[in-house]
């Protein structure tokens, strides 16, 4: 029993992408290679890094990514290379500016105003005092009248 439980645990481990013919033969290199896949997005798999996607692109990523550090570029420079190339969208956590500040802060006002939002309700629902559990009576006379029929 132990045995199949082991099994099906090693089995159940998260297996990455990058295949064997990707992996560059300088340690070094690979090391700086991986740690700027863990930044950059797969495009077609949305909230995945690159270096974890099954999806071509991923792999055409990576694949640019190793050869722009083979030529020379600092890592800074591979993904400027590849922001340029596909846009701000392929970095997991975008960079902050000015110009996308409402997306940064959007969640944040959303939560603060919808929670402000609930205390005023509830507040005003209790100040007012109304009891919703007792009908009117008119409201008991047509309620007497349908469930006499």
């Amino acid at each position: 029993m132990i045995k199949y439980l082991l099994l099906i645990l090693m089995l159940a481990t998260p297996v990455l992408a990058v295949q064997p013919d990707e992996i560059l033969d300088d340690p070094v290199m690979e090391a700086r290679a991986r740690v700027i896949s863990k930044v950059l997005r797969c495009l077609v798999c949305r909230n995945e890094n690159i270096d974890d996607s099954n999806a071509e692109l991923a792999r055409d990523l990576r694949l640019l990514v190793r050869e722009r550090l083979v030529a020379g570029d600092t890592d800074q420079e591979v993904e400027d290379f590849i922001v340029d190339r596909y846009g701000e969208y392929v970095l997991l956590m975008p960079v902050f500016k000015l110009s996308n500040a409402l997306l940064w802060f959007a969640g944040p006002i959303m939560l603060f105003v919808g929670g402000w939002i609930a205390v005023v309700f509830i507040r005003r629902k209790s100040a007012s005092g109304e009891d919703n559990e007792t009908l009117s009576l008119e409201e008991q006379a047509k309620l007497d009248t349908l469930m006499a029929d």
